[in-house]
């Protein structure tokens, strides 16, 4: 079927029709967005400057929080320039390649996080074998995995959207592209491409919180063994991760995890997922981590030393 799209660009709504509202609102993501790349930023410098923090576990901290970075930086930038413009509008190849990085890191997050958990369970449960488990070879492999992974959902969802037709409407209620919205613009039947979108989604959310569920059932189970010193760390170290999934994955599932309708609510959970969850991030892995907090005290104490030469 040829593709005809008569549509160039497309309209976005926001949050609100009132350029003040927006504004304000604008004001309050550009103080999010700028915690967010400070906040990350600073947990992939101490990350890759310390010698102290070289265990699995923080290898994988520092490419989730360079991810939340890209994640956020396909949503938080364009609506924080448009409470400047008062026609909001995005290109329709701009917004098909929103989608696509937006489902590309999204996609990633969600393979880093299936991963950590992996990580706990063999620190927890195989102790005397996890550097030979988790050696840097193995855990190359796993980020690459979940780079790859998060590549190839989003080529699917994109190339299912970029065979839609395109020549009707071009106002979207949002204030960025994503599938569920950008199907309603279609002039054609888009139940099939609609299946499609949400068993790719789909399976991948359902397979990695399985996994996900499965490495907590497993971490759980073996710490009742454990000396009460030993449950509380454990369990201290395993509550930032769930922390952090329950964030991510509630809000994507309410979304995607559904017929592609969109509703009211849908702009507000995209914010728990796009910019809240990369928000909290280094609050609940790394600030309340004391190992994390003295690398980050030394690397500071450091760049004074530097400054002052």
């Amino acid at each position: 079927m040829a593709t005809i799209n008569n549509v160039t660009e497309i309209i976005l709504l926001g949050f609100s029709p009132k350029q003040d509202v927006q504004k304000t609102i604008s004001v309050m993501f550009l103080l999010m967005y700028t915690a967010i790349v400070l906040g990350n930023g600073l947990i992939v410098v101490t990350v890759t400057a310390s010698k102290g923090l070289t265990s699995p576990m923080y290898f994988f901290l520092s490419y989730l929080s360079f991810v939340e970075i890209c994640y956020c930086s396909v949503t938080a930038p364009k609506l924080i320039l448009d409470s400047f413009i008062e026609r909001k509008t995005i290109s329709l190849k701009g917004c098909i390649t929103q989608i696509f990085f937006l489902h590309f890191f999204g996609g990633t997050e969600i393979f880093l996080l299936t991963v950590m958990a992996y990580d706990r369970y063999v620190a927890i449960c195989k102790p005397l074998h996890y550097t030979a488990i988790m050696n840097r070879r193995v855990c190359g492999l796993l980020v690459g995995a979940a780079w790859g992974g998060g590549l190839l959902h989003s080529v699917g969802q994109t190339f299912l959207i970029f065979q839609l037709p395109f020549c009707g409407l071009n106002v979207l209620d949002h204030y960025f592209c994503d599938v569920h919205p950008v199907l309603k613009l279609a002039c054609s039947d888009t139940f099939l491409i609609g299946v499609l979108i949400i068993i790719n989604g789909g399976t991948i959310s359902v397979v990695s919180f399985m996994v996900l569920l499965a490495s907590y059932v497993v971490i759980l189970n073996s710490l009742r063994t454990r000396t009460s010193e030993g449950r509380r760390k454990a369990l201290s170290t395993c509550a930032s991760h769930i922390a952090v999934v329950g964030l991510f994955f509630i809000p994507c599932s309410f979304v995607y995890l559904r017929p592609c309708v969109t509703l009211p609510a849908d702009k507000i959970v995209a914010v728990f997922y796009t910019v809240i969850t990369p928000l909290l991030n280094p609050l609940i892995y790394s600030f309340r981590n004391a190992e994390v907090k003295n690398a980050m005290k030394r690397l500071m104490r450091r760049t004074v030393i530097w400054e002052e030469k």
